[in-house]
C-alpha cells in the first residue's frame, strides 16, 4: 500500500490535535485517575509516531525543522510494545511541554 506523505503529515497533526483536546485543564492526577483518556492519548501518540515513521520513509524533507521527530519514534514505540513499563508523569510532560511546540512545527510544515 502506497502512503502519502501529505495524508502522513495531516494524520501527525490531527493526533497532537487530539492529545492537546483530551488533555485539556488536567492536571497529573486527574490523567492518571482517567483511564478513558489515557487509553485514547496512549492512541494518538501510536498514530503520531506511525506517521512520523512513514514520512521518514516517504518523504524525509518534510521532517527538516520538526523537533525530536526520532524521539517520538521511539515513543510511539514504547508505547505500543512496552505498554507494561508506561510511565504516565513523562506521557503527561510529553505531553505539556513537547507536544505544543511539535503541533505548531508540523503545521508549519503542512502550510508550506
Amino acid at each position: 500500500m502506497t502512503h502519502d506523505p501529505r495524508v502522513c503529515l495531516h494524520d501527525a497533526i490531527s493526533s497532537c490535535r487530539l492529545i492537546c483536546q483530551f488533555t485539556d485543564g488536567m492536571n497529573l492526577a486527574e490523567y492518571q485517575e482517567d483511564l478513558k483518556t489515557k487509553s485514547a492519548v496512549e492512541r494518538q501518540f501510536e498514530i503520531l509516531g506511525e506517521a512520523l515513521n512513514r514520512l521518514k520513509k516517504l518523504a524525509p524533507e518534510l521532517l527538516n525543522e520538526i523537533s525530536d521527530w526520532q524521539n517520538i519514534i521511539a515513543f510511539r514505540n514504547v508505547i505500543a510494545h512496552a505498554y507494561d513499563v508506561i510511565d504516565d508523569e513523562v506521557v503527561f510532560l510529553v505531553i505539556k511541554r513537547q507536544i505544543p511546540t511539535l503541533l505548531k512545527e508540523l503545521e508549519k510544515r503542512s502550510d508550506e
